[in-house]
């Protein structure tokens, strides 16, 4: 009997203590906690080495983990996010005092020529001012969920066609001709009107405000090559090239939004077709393919 109550009381004094170091092991972790809000990244410890608490504080660990990177992520986006939003403003500024300066010059000037001259280099800025707005708009309008496709067969020659008569004047200032060459001209594709003439519209308007002249446009296939020459400084970073908000720094003069190319792959990805680009020399290509 007295065997039986020292064994029974050895193993009370067991359980005591086991009970007593977790509670200790679970203050110590609050207090580790407590640190990590304050915003310490140290790695939580524990004091004792049951298997649960053990477990216990790994998984805390992995989620403290998850939680910083998350956070480092969010941290990194925010600030991209900032960065852009400055830069677009200051783009969109750009054209806009631009036009208010030109049409501040048609009012003092009396000259008839050069009033119209400013009349009509200001229209080229509020011009370019609504193409870029037309993108912001279009871009809020891909990243919701009420954005619908409206499919149906397209003959893209003439289609295409129409898209490069709209930039017939600006071809004409800068001396270019650009050159078509179709293996099928009545080849027909499987897509939204609307946002395959965006595709073009920004395609054809990336080749102008970003190449260096010789635009070739190419049909092979299902395929369509959109080509034309860059300089050495013009190069676009191969790997950013589709990122929304990206753009070349010697191209940021030039009124572009930073969208043209990112809405390009949304809306080629969105009709079932797909985007690529490619850099050969001085040869600059982006591919868009339809896959029906």
């Amino acid at each position: 009997m007295a065997a039986a109550l020292i064994v029974l009381s050895c193993f009370c004094i067991w359980l005591s203590v086991r009970h007593v170091r977790g509670i200790l092991a679970i203050h110590s972790l609050n207090r580790q906690l407590a640190e990590l809000e304050r915003g310490s990244h140290m790695e939580l410890g524990g004091l004792n080495r049951r298997k649960d608490i053990l477990d216990l504080v790994r998984e805390l660990n992995r989620l403290e983990q998850f939680w910083f990177r998350n956070q480092m992520q969010h941290e990194k986006a925010e600030k991209k996010l900032k960065q852009n939003i400055t830069s677009l403003a200051h783009d969109i500024r750009t054209p806009l005092t631009g036009a208010a300066g030109y049409l501040q010059l048609a009012q003092e000037c009396t000259d008839p020529a050069r009033q119209e001259r400013y009349m009509q280099t200001a229209g080229e800025c509020l011009k370019e001012l609504g193409d870029m707005l037309e993108e912001l708009f279009l871009y809020t309008k891909l990243t919701s969920e009420g954005f619908e496709l409206n499919m149906s067969e397209i003959q893209v020659l003439p289609f295409l066609s129409d898209c490069l008569v709209g930039f017939y004047r600006q071809f004409e200032e800068k001396g270019i001709t650009p050159q078509v060459e179709f293996e099928s001209e009545g080849l027909k594709i499987w897509a939204d009107e609307e946002c395959l003439r965006r595709i073009f519209h920004n395609l054809i308007r990336n080749a102008l405000l970003h190449g260096e002249g010789g635009i070739v446009i190419r049909q092979k296939g299902r395929c369509l090559i959109f080509e034309n020459l860059v300089s050495d400084n013009g190069k676009p970073d191969m790997d950013q090239i589709f990122e929304r908000f990206y753009k070349a720094d010697s191209s940021r003069r030039k009124g572009s939004s930073g969208l043209g190319l990112f809405i390009v792959k949304e809306l080629a990805e969105r009709m079932g077709g797909s985007v690529r680009a490619e850099l050969s020399g001085e040869k600059f290509r982006i591919i868009y393919e339809e896959r029906h």
